[in-house]
């Protein structure tokens, strides 16, 4: 199996450069070039540190199948997205067959009265979506914004926020999240 060549590609297809793997591992640029042109071969605990910096541990690094006779589902049916919901609030992501990703693209379904969660979230990335049916109240930081059938929104995830439904109807929102962490 090449190290190498596996850290490079997913490292591009997570959309990292070199320079911002190594900043987010805690390494050097040279130790990544190094890796990837296979110039040196890294200890399991090097190459959890660089992992570290994708996020993936080492069951996904090297469990992750590039076999182009292996290619990843295009299409999906609405039956075969997954299902990530948490308490009442119905979250589905799309492209369940890729193994690697950079974004998580969910399908999220809001009943009255639900949200997600008394805690504000807080993460690495960004988030971008659109409210497709009903209304739904998104606080970001100290603003609260009423969203209305139609709107949108584009944050940096690691602004304090959180999703609320305190209206009468559904709300259905179609959203994207980076980096996907599901």
């Amino acid at each position: 199996m090449d190290v190498g060549v596996r850290l490079q590609s997913i490292r591009k297809l997570k959309g990292l450069s070199q320079r911002e793997l190594a900043k987010r591992a805690g390494v050097t640029n040279s130790t990544i070039s190094m890796i990837e042109k296979n110039s040196v071969s890294p200890s399991i605990s090097s190459l959890k540190k660089v992992l570290a910096g994708i996020p993936m541990s080492l069951v996904e690094f090297f469990s992750v199948d590039f076999e182009e006779n292996n290619a990843a589902q295009i299409v999906y049916k609405a039956d075969e997205l997954t299902d990530l919901s948490s308490g009442t609030v119905s979250m589905r992501l799309v492209g369940k067959g890729h193994q690697v990703r950079a974004l998580a693209f969910l399908d999220e379904t809001y009943p009255p009265g639900s949200d997600t969660g008394a805690e504000m979230l807080n993460h690495e990335g960004e988030e971008a979506g659109v409210l497709v049916s009903g209304r739904l109240e998104l606080t970001v930081g100290a603003e609260l914004f009423i969203l209305e059938t139609g709107d949108s929104y584009y944050f940096e995830s690691t602004r304090p926020h959180r999703f609320r439904n305190p209206f009468d109807e559904p709300a259905r929102l179609i959203s994207a999240t980076t980096p996907a962490n599901f």
